[in-house]
């Protein structure tokens, strides 16, 4: 398996000029590519090659008075931005053909320099090496200073340096992750789990507002970082919003307003790999709802729902699940886990989300509806866990689609 580790880096002002110069001519060989393609396209042409974009775009401009900047930048670098364009097309004809999971894309759009995100990447014959002295040394940049805050596990295949909206510079190592070490980081178990995803209104015993509920019924609080930076957000904004365009004032105030946003971002992120991971290291399988998020962000909850970030929470569950092998299981999201009673398997039907608790008609068991659904969920999944520890699934169980709510707001899935 693939995995990308980033790590903070502190160029100086020389090695800062010299990023934003190879940004640019990244940037610049990828919307001539672009233009390339288009032009053809206007013209009944076919589209020229990667080969031939190459010899055009790279080795010939830079021997023309306008391109024969390109030479400062290192040659990889423009490489890599001429296969981020191949790229690109191939998966919008993908998304044409109907063969590209997720939903349709468009063409490849030129990119800005005031784009909130700018990037290079570096592989292994740009022939980059980290030093002695710990620091990232990149061609044609310099010796980086870079925050270790961790060990690469294993030599790295390429490196993409990152400028996000904030100004951060970050590198970004891929590595080849070994799956017997994995392995034995990850003690077997036997114990499986059932997750229901949702907004409730509070009932922790600290009085926060449950952002994910197990089947043992534990309780998750959600931190909110979106609500409780708020006010700050708002404050900073606000300032922007009375700069004058173009001035060096409003420049400094969209920084200021972009580093709030990543404060709140970070957070967030901390916070999903700090539960993702405990999750995986205590359970050999796991289940959770496959919730439409792109629904739910366009109800009234929009913020509430991304501020929760369930997406990202799934998916490091997901990657982290096939990393240490344990198994993560995902539910229809029209199985009626919230009207469905966990121990005598009644379906009593529809219940307002208002209702946090209910009595079952046919067995009298009285349910907490979040710690319930959970509890469904983790029976829908089928999961068991055989002798050796391994676990299980003996086979798919059909969603029931007719007995749940609304596309768009799946019952039982979220909560006022």
């Amino acid at each position: 398996m693939q995995l990308r580790y980033a790590f903070r880096l502190y160029p100086n002002a020389g090695q800062r000029t010299a990023l934003a110069r190879a940004f640019g001519c990244a940037r610049v060989v990828f919307n001539d590519a672009v233009r390339a393609r288009e032009d053809a396209r206007r013209a009944g042409q076919p589209f020229p090659t990667a080969g031939v974009l190459s010899r055009r775009l790279i080795t010939e401009a830079k021997q023309t008075a306008a391109r024969s900047w390109l030479g400062e930048a290192s040659a990889v670098v423009l490489q890599q931005s001429l296969r981020d364009a191949e790229a690109a097309y191939k998966n919008f004809f993908a998304s044409l053909r109907g063969t590209r999971k997720g939903p349709r894309i468009g063409p490849p759009r030129f990119k800005s320099r005031k784009d909130a995100r700018q990037s290079i990447r570096f592989t292994a014959n740009a022939r980059w090496n980290i030093t002695g002295s710990g620091r990232l040394n990149l061609p044609k940049i310099g010796a980086v200073k870079v925050k270790w805050s961790r060990n690469l596990p294993a030599t790295p295949t390429s490196v993409t340096v990152v400028m996000d909206a904030a100004g951060r510079y970050f590198a970004s190592f891929v590595i080849d992750t070994d799956p017997a070490a994995d392995a034995a980081r990850m003690p077997e178990t036997d114990r499986i789990t059932g997750i229901d995803l949702g907004l409730t209104l509070p009932q922790t015993p600290s009085g926060g507002t449950p952002i994910a509920v197990l089947s043992d019924g534990t309780k998750i609080d959600s931190p909110r970082f979106l609500r409780r930076a708020e006010k700050k957000l708002k404050k900073a904004q606000k300032e922007l919003s009375r700069k004058q365009k173009g001035s060096k004032n409003r420049a400094k105030a969209r920084l200021k307003v972009a580093r709030a946003h990543a404060k709140v971002a970070d957070a967030r992120r901390e916070f999903h790999h700090q539960l993702s991971t405990k999750l995986i290291s205590e359970n050999q399988g796991i289940a959770v709802e496959d919730l439409s998020v792109s629904g739910l962000a366009r109800t009234k909850l929009a913020k509430s729902v991304h501020d929760a970030g369930w997406a990202s929470f799934v998916n490091m569950l997901e990657y982290k699940a096939a990393r240490y092998g344990r198994t993560l299981v995902r539910i229809g999201r029209f199985t009626p886990t919230s009207q469905t009673c966990s121990t005598c398997g009644a379906v009593d039907g529809p219940k307002p989300l208002n209702v946090r608790e209910w009595t079952c008609t046919a067995c009298g068991t009285v349910h907490d509806r979040d710690t319930n659904a959970a509890i469904n969920v983790k029976t829908a999944a089928g999961l068991a866990v055989s002798a050796c520890g391994a676990p299980v699934r003996p086979g798919a169980i059909p969603a029931q689609r007719e007995e749940t709510g609304s596309h768009g707001f799946p019952t039982g899935n979220c909560a006022a």
